[in-house]
């Protein structure tokens, strides 16, 4: 069977590779025992699987049905293996993460720090940016995103509850009067966040408890909820705020929330991830970090 398994691998791996030397060069093993492997997997089978020319390699129409099959059989088992190993082994390695900028660095921040405290071996590479980084392009392990998830090629764990506030200065409430209904703001000021999940469509819920979607707009677009915050403080305009940003601001008296009846519950910090059947242990040993972290200092 490990024999069998050996020639398997070696056959993906030529292919993988583009030919017999690239693969022996990456793989630590000679050309001609790559070479010996595969011939004997054709000679077992009964059939060619690769068409081999000095110039060129190519898969038979069997190799090509072949290596489909195979390459999905040896990445079940190195997913299973890999399963096994992290069980028992300490997180290491590096760990790339994606998260908002000002969440990153105030809430954040502490807990991702206690993290690397509790696993020493785990080196960090902690991106903060306010946009939806892809993960798979650039290489990101997780991200956390506040938000529901839409991308269905990634998978999303709860890391722990969260809400948007919707909040004006008191000179701004003063000048215009507190909207009652979401329809008002179609004529009032907003702040539009663009890193804002519908951007200028802000969410809410009706009386009959339906999704309804109030298109905004207002004399600042502005891709930082910093930012956004600071503008609305300054009266410049209603402003949808996270939590995290907007209480402090509401507990100063700078804002004033507002239509909070309407207000979409379900809004969640998340840990996103691609969709891979084996998740790393030092992902997996973050996100759980991160949950207990956030259940023992709850986000505002």
């Amino acid at each position: 069977m490990t024999q069998d398994l050996a020639r398997i691998r070696a056959f993906v791996q030529v292919f993988d590779s583009g030919g017999f030397s690239s693969a022996a060069r990456q793989h630590g093993r000679s050309k001609a025992l790559l070479s010996k492997y595969v011939t004997d997997l054709e000679d077992y089978l009964g059939v060619r699987l690769m068409n081999r020319t000095t110039r060129k390699l190519s898969l038979t129409e069997a190799g090509e049905a072949y290596y489909r099959e195979a390459s999905a059989l040896l990445q079940q088992l190195d997913d299973l293996d890999a399963t096994i190993t992290d069980q028992t082994a300490e997180p290491r390695g590096l760990l790339r993460v994606s998260a908002p900028r000002n969440f990153g660095e105030d809430t954040l921040a502490p807990a991702i720090f206690a993290y690397l405290a509790k696993y020493p071996k785990v080196t960090l590479d902690l991106r903060l940016e306010d946009r939806y980084v892809d993960l798979v392009d650039e290489g990101i392990d997780v991200a956390l995103r506040i938000s529901t998830l839409q991308d269905s090629s990634l998978i999303a764990r709860k890391i722990a509850d969260m809400h948007i506030v919707i909040g004006g200065a008191p000179s701004l409430l003063k000048t215009l009067g507190t909207p009652d209904h979401p329809d008002a703001l179609r004529t009032m000021p907003c702040i539009v966040d663009t890193n804002l999940q519908g951007q200028s469509n802000w969410r809410f819920i009706d009386e009959e408890g339906k999704t309804i979607s109030i298109p905004v707009s207002g004399p600042v677009r502005v891709n930082s909820p910093l930012a956004a915050r600071q503008a609305a403080v300054l009266g410049l305009g209603f402003a949808a705020l996270p939590s995290y940003l907007a209480d402090p601001a509401v507990a100063k008296g700078e804002l004033v929330p507002v239509l909070t009846r309407y207000l979409q519950t379900g809004q969640t910090l998340q840990a996103v991830y691609p969709h891979r059947r084996h998740l790393a242990g030092k992902v997996r040993a973050l996100i759980d970090h991160l949950v207990e972290w956030f259940q023992k200092h709850p986000i505002s």
